[in-house]
């Protein structure tokens, strides 16, 4: 049994999610909106080069470590309840860090606002699962909220840029103000109240296990990324997996002893949970880690702006979205396990498009080139999504929810950090500087494309040399994307069963029978 509102007229379940996925752009612009900010906040506050990664580091590392726990909490106190809380608290955060007098104290509002957000991505996930239990409107609502979250991050930078151009560094999160307002206002007259009736009680030591298995295996991977595997970066993978191990055995014993665990484990025995939280996380680590050098591609070898680059990608957004219109008869005319496959499938198509349109003169095919690589990961990525939150009984959906979502952090960390090296290195290896540059230039242009282009001044020959190695080192990073993504949709080919689960415990056919 689950405490849950009773039937919702569709103009209400429709305005609630509206709600829901004005908090959930709210927080996928936040995590890209600083980008462009870093340069004049760096100015004022003065930062040491140290304090500037954990501005930027800190609010991913928050959310991604208290995911599990918040998503928990939220079938425990109530989904609505710890939405609106951590909607308060994240205005709150934002209005300190617009007016951080010294880095600490924006280092310190980033870290709230990442708790803040850690409470709200969960929530808003979950109580799609019970606003729409009929699963093909269900599907065209987590559509629309996957829309908003690949929306988000895509135009954070634009946003960005354009506050950038008027007012101080500090608009870029006193702009959350306003709309945390509208939507703890929207959010207390339009969302229902949903929780587990009979969760048990919340075991704090499994909760600092869980924020000790992710915090530092995040931090790991972004660090190796930035300055290569060394003893910090082994320590806290080790603390990880040590942290990890125990966390999953001690919920083993909770749920032998009837105390109700943070997390049920035995989820990732059901095909369609594992197999959707699995196809989803390589899928990430694939696009991510192939989008994360492609703003640099679009403005320092294409030689657009900021805001025309941010512009250039919009073609894969608007294609995201489109989903929404083909997603519920993609379900009905093949079934979920194989429209995911066919997501992922269509996706590394269009990244090995994307690979040999990178090498062309005209933006017009690289434009048609993000088409259907948007369209295939927006397809993917919602169905995934579904997949999960639907092989889990209604009570169980914010832990659900916030394992989904740990997947896709540790994907774009581990995709930032595996493919963004194999960028840098494919870099490295291919740069063929003329003779005769002085030892300063050499050394820099050798090492990225960015300072190639810094400091070689009056010399478009040593550009030029620059630009070729990069995009050879990009076509190389996204034709190993289009394998991992065909991984990806295998994975899910074989794993997911076409037909969803209602409930946890439902007996679906083996997912091998099904071919």
């Amino acid at each position: 049994m689950t405490v849950s509102p009773p039937a919702l007229s569709t103009r209400r379940r429709w305005a609630a999610l509206a709600v829901l996925v004005l908090a959930v752009g709210l927080l996928a612009i936040d995590g890209t909106v600083l980008y462009l900010a870093v340069p004049s906040l760096t100015r004022d506050l003065e930062p040491t080069a140290t304090q500037v990664l954990w501005i930027g580091d800190i609010y991913s590392l928050a959310i991604a470590g208290l995911l599990v726990t918040m998503g928990t909490l939220a079938d425990r106190v109530g989904r609505k309840r710890l939405l609106l809380v951590g909607a308060t608290a994240f205005g709150a955060a934002s209005a300190l860090a617009a007016f951080s007098p010294d880095a600490e104290t924006l280092v310190a509002a980033r870290l709230l606002l990442g708790v803040a957000g850690a409470t709200i991505m969960p929530s808003t996930l979950s109580l799609i699962r019970t606003l729409f239990p009929d699963a093909r409107e269900r599907s065209r609502a987590i559509a629309v909220w996957s829309a908003a979250a690949g929306g988000g991050a895509a135009i954070g930078p634009l946003v960005g840029g354009l506050l950038l151009e008027h007012f101080w560094w500090g608009s870029v999160f006193l702009v959350n103000v306003p709309v945390v307002i509208v939507l703890v206002g929207a959010g207390a007259v339009l969302l229902p109240e949903a929780k587990d009736p009979a969760p048990g009680r919340l075991d704090l030591l499994s909760v600092l296990l869980s924020f000790a298995a992710v915090m530092p295996l995040v931090w790991a991977i972004k660090h190796a990324a930035s300055a290569g595997v060394d003893l910090p970066a082994a320590g806290a993978l080790a603390l990880a997996v040590g942290a990890g191990v125990w966390f999953v055995r001690r919920q083993g014993r909770l749920l032998a002893d009837g105390r109700g665990p943070l997390l049920d484990v035995g989820l990732f025995k059901v095909p369609a949970f594992s197999g959707a939280v699995t196809a989803n996380l390589i899928a990430i680590f694939a696009l991510t880690g192939m989008l994360f050098f492609f703003s640099q591609y679009l403005q320092l070898v294409r030689g657009f702006s900021p805001l025309v680059a941010g512009l250039a990608e919009l073609p894969a957004t608007v294609a995201s979205i489109a989903v929404v219109a083909v997603v519920g008869w993609s379900v009905a005319r093949f079934g979920r396990g194989d429209a995911i496959a066919l997501g992922l499938g269509v996706t590394a198509l269009g990244t090995v498009a994307i690979a040999l349109a990178e090498g062309a003169d005209h933006y017009a095919w690289l434009a048609l080139a993000l088409v259907p690589a948007g369209l295939g990961v927006g397809l993917a990525m919602t169905l995934t999504t579904d997949a999960v939150v639907s092989a889990v009984p209604p009570t169980k959906a914010g832990g659900a929810s916030a394992i989904s979502e740990t997947a896709y952090e540790l994907g774009v960390a581990l995709g930032v950090a595996v493919l963004g090296s194999l960028v840098t290195l494919g870099y490295q290896a291919r740069v063929a500087l003329p003779a005769g540059l002085p030892d300063d230039v050499r050394a820099g242009a050798g090492d990225s494309l960015a300072a190639a282009v810094a400091l070689a001044g009056d010399r478009p020959d040593v550009v030029d040399a620059a630009r070729e190695a990069f995009v050879g080192a990009l076509q190389t990073a996204c034709v190993v994307a289009a394998v991992l993504t065909a991984v990806a949709a295998v994975v899910a080919w074989r794993l997911i069963p076409n037909e969803g689960l209602s409930a946890r415990g439902a007996a679906p056919r083996s997912p091998r029978a099904r071919r």
